[in-house]
């Protein structure tokens, strides 16, 4: 049986009754599969005994006896406090906060196997965080050496975790191979029941090293066979096609004011050979904040139009959509392509009659959101569907879109560059065009950080921008108050910066609950000079194009994403003026008791140093882990449990390269190695078909 197979509850388990499952749940843990499958967060390694003298080379691993209990403090907060002594006489309190329990059961006389940190305070050696067993059950229960150290949730210890999982290993664990054997053996790696039992109860540290790099790989090797396989499906559909014709894209080149960078005209090259060659395009394109992917896309619109076909592109939001819709009708609409727009707000009467034209033919281009896939949405002849920001929307959605043609070419867009780790798991049946050069004499966005308490510099800034003709966006964690947090919010902000700090000047707002024909028109009013700022949220972080913005103010900056905080700071810069970007961040401590954190310092760090998104995305990777920023909240979205593409490059790179010579020799998985591959793609697979697909 394969690891996955395993469906029996959690719940046959000796100790496993109700309540335990109910916390296991909050765990994702509800058969004997997802046990096995927990990875413990760390390890202690009490193989190697350390006194309490010795506490300052790392945690005290020795038998100790109980010589006193000790009471301090009042009423709710009196406190237990454990004396113990060692073989050498060395004493230490054992602090037991919210732990009165422990009185019983560690009695005075007793002896115990303890394991913890201790530090001197208030001129005593203690520890807060430790493990005391009584030394006779230490016999009956997990031996010394290395332990599993297990994420849990409130009511589950380490003692209860680690004593299922091993009943789950006793009774489970002789799970199948899921591996060729010939990849096994060449890789050096554990076979699967062995890794599952160095993974939970090693012998060594080093066993668990090994334990990791063995279901790491399997994840990988088991990822990039999808991927392939997906590859492999889109050259299945072979049909001959001629080049598209070049007269549309050549009228809209001429009448650019402009040229195309080098970048653009080789994307503009990569996808007309995709859409002359005899399979499906599947292309990603990639490009910086600003780069100028959009034209790109509508170059790719014409080929195809020219060819005959329809064209359909999906924005995230409305206002993104709207404003390719404007875009296409200033360049497109004078060369006699038809245009339609769109969204779940157009109206029936509208909606009808615009559906109907779309199913005769007579729309060639059509930009809209997520309704471009609705159940009552046909095409004549869907044969290019454009996917911008394809990092905002779930596999499952991009895939709905495609189903409206037959298997029509499809290019996806993004301005979160991938990371070439990433781009070999999540993307990796995509080709890839990447848009590094900005347009002509763009200027770096100059980035300033401020501490939370000198917003006014940044303010006064800001005014002689404004004062000088340009404009400005303030963006904010949150529409409104909140009671549980401590931060400023869009709608009071507002009021404040409008009546307080530039009442000569008019402003707008725009968050999400407006309705969509409010923030139509306030980003109309902004881009058109009759606002000179904007309060918002992160509802702008996409798409909105004005020049004439050179102040992006982004406070609590701590509270945003990288990928977010630099989709912000490309809201600005989008002209031949110097523009700024001002971080306003905070490292106190908030109502809601939370700290900036290490990961937000590097965030708020990270956009300081660079404005290269390439180099953001490896940041962003690094930080966030591949599970996050490939949207473990999109359907479908990639999940890794072991491997980490960044830690685990060249393990990613060995399992690329099995995946693709197994597959060269035996594409159908019909022979005895082979065989292994399909039968855990079927009964067993660490991922769904879906979740491979990226179009």
């Amino acid at each position: 049986m394969f690891l996955r197979e395993i469906g029996a509850p959690v719940s046959d388990l000796k100790g496993a009754g109700p309540s335990v499952c109910k916390r296991l749940a909050r765990l994702g843990v509800f058969t004997g599969a997802d046990l096995l499958l927990l990875a413990p967060r760390d390890y202690e390694d009490r193989s190697a005994p350390r006194l309490l003298s010795e506490f300052g080379s790392g945690p005290v691993n020795c038998r100790v006896a109980v010589v006193a209990h000790d009471w301090f403090g009042f009423g709710r907060m009196r406190t237990l406090k454990v004396w113990v002594e060692d073989e050498r006489g060395t004493r230490a309190a054992l602090v037991c906060f919210n732990r009165p329990f422990l009185e019983r059961s560690l009695p005075v006389g007793s002896s115990l196997k303890l394991y913890g940190r201790f530090d001197y305070r208030y001129s005593e050696l203690q520890s807060s965080a430790f493990d005391a067993e009584p030394v006779d059950e230490v016999a009956d229960g997990l031996p010394d050496g290395v332990r599993p150290v297990y994420p849990l949730t409130e009511g589950l210890g380490q003692s209860t975790m680690r004593k299922l999982v091993t009943g789950a290993l006793a009774r489970w664990g002789a799970v199948d191979d899921e591996l060729p054997p010939s990849i096994r053996d060449r890789r050096g790696l554990l076979r699967k029941a062995e890794a599952l039992r160095a993974l939970h109860a090693p012998s060594t540290p080093a066993e668990t090293v090994e334990a990791k790099r063995a279901l790491a790989y399997e994840e990988l090797f088991y990822l990039q066979v999808m991927i392939a396989r997906r590859a492999a499906s889109r050259r299945s559909d072979e049909r001959p096609r001629e080049p598209p014709p070049a007269g549309l894209a050549l009228a809209l080149e001429e009448r650019l004011p402009f040229e195309l960078t080098a970048d653009q005209k080789a994307a503009v090259a990569d996808i007309v050979a995709d859409l002359s060659g005899p399979y499906p395009m599947a292309r990603l394109l990639q490009g910086d904040v600003g780069s100028g992917k959009t034209l790109v896309a509508f170059f790719a619109a014409l080929y195809a139009i020219a060819s005959g076909g329809q064209v359909a592109m999906m924005a995230p939001t409305e206002l993104l959509a709207r404003q390719h819709a404007d875009t296409a009708a200033r360049l497109l609409e004078p060369l006699g392509v038809r245009l339609a727009f769109l969204s779940g707000n157009v109206a029936d009467a509208a909606r009808r009659p615009l559906l109907a034209a779309l199913s005769r033919g007579e729309v060639d281009l059509v930009i809209g959101t997520h309704a471009l896939f609705s159940g009552d949405v046909e095409y004549r002849n869907l044969s290019l569907a454009v996917v911008d920001e394809q990092q905002r929307f779930g596999v499952l959605q991009r895939l709905a879109l495609g189903a409206k043609g037959r298997k029509p070419d499809m290019l996806m867009m993004t301005a979160t560059p991938i990371p070439r780790t990433l781009a070999l798991t999540a993307f990796g049946d995509l080709a890839i065009s990447t848009i590094r050069t900005m347009p002509k004499g763009r200027l770096p966005v100059v980035t300033h950080l401020a501490k939370d308490g000198n917003e006014a510099k940044v303010y006064e800034f800001v005014r002689r921008e404004l004062a000088a003709g340009r404009r400005a966006y303030f963006v904010y964690p949150l529409v409104d108050r909140s009671d549980r947090l401590a931060l400023k919010d869009a709608e009071a902000m507002f009021e404040r910066l409008s009546r307080d700090v530039y009442p000569e000047y008019q402003g707008g707002l725009i968050h999400a609950r407006l309705p969509e024909e409010k923030k139509r028109q306030t980003m109309a009013d902004f881009a058109a000079g009759r606002l000179s700022f904007i309060v918002a949220t992160s509802v702008v972080e996409v798409g909105v194009d004005v020049p004439e913005a050179t102040c992006m103010v982004v406070e609590h900056a701590e509270r945003f994403g990288l990928a977010a905080l630099h989709q912000l700071r490309g809201r600005v810069g989008r002209s031949d003026l110097q523009s700024y970007c001002f971080l306003v961040w905070s490292d106190g401590r908030a109502e809601d008791g939370a700290r900036l954190s290490e990961d937000g310092k590097r965030r708020v760090m990270a956009m300081k140093s660079t404005t290269d998104g390439f180099e953001i995305a490896e940041e962003d990777l690094r930080i966030r882990g591949p599970g996050e920023i490939t949207g473990t909240t999109q359907a479908g979205a990639l999940r890794l449990a072991f491997a980490d593409p960044v830690r685990d490059a060249e393990l990613l790179e060995a399992a690329r390269e099995d995946a693709a010579a197994l597959l060269a020799t035996d594409p159908g998985l019909v022979g005895q190695e082979g065989g292994i591959v399909r039968a855990v793609l079927e009964r067993a697979s660490p991922f769904s078909e879906r979740t491979a697909a990226t179009g």
